[in-house]
């Protein structure tokens, strides 16, 4: 596991380019960020991407995607819906990240959940990340437009 550090300009645009595979010029989307989304994450980001971060309501394609997704998210939505809907904006190789709080944190989402929920949304997860303080990651890929 890696992990996102404190830092800003060039670290942080190394670790949004390294650590979440995004770079200068990319269009990320990003579902259920709420006050507790972790501020250094979505800098590193917006920093290796030049752009600001869009919201779920983004009427274009995206080059990746990054949810925000606690247990009582669940309760009103299915993430393998979420994750349909986020995969159907992704340009060709897209990435999407799924972010959940860690282990003993309010709100833990189990991995095998997530890796169920993007098996069900034809998604395929390839790595975890420690991604902060609070955060865990799931990278899951999609196969491109056609």
């Amino acid at each position: 596991m890696v992990a996102v550090g404190a830092g800003g300009g060039r670290q942080a645009e190394a670790l949004g380019s390294e650590l979440f595979g995004f770079r200068a010029g990319n269009v990320v989307q990003e579902y259920y960020v709420d006050d507790d989304a972790d501020p250094e994450i979505r800098a590193a980001i917006e920093a290796a991407t030049g752009t600001a971060l869009v919201d779920a309501d983004f009427g274009d394609v995206v080059d990746g995607a990054v949810i925000w997704w606690r247990a009582e998210d669940g309760e009103g939505d299915d993430l393998a819906d979420l994750l349909v809907d986020a995969a159907g904006n992704l340009d060709n190789g897209g990435l999407v990240w799924v972010l959940t709080p860690k282990p003993g944190r309010p709100g833990h989402v189990r991995p095998s959940e997530v890796e169920e929920a993007a098996r069900t949304a034809g998604l395929h997860p390839t790595s975890a990340i420690s991604a902060g303080l609070s955060w865990s990651g799931i990278r899951l890929t999609a196969r491109g437009r056609q």
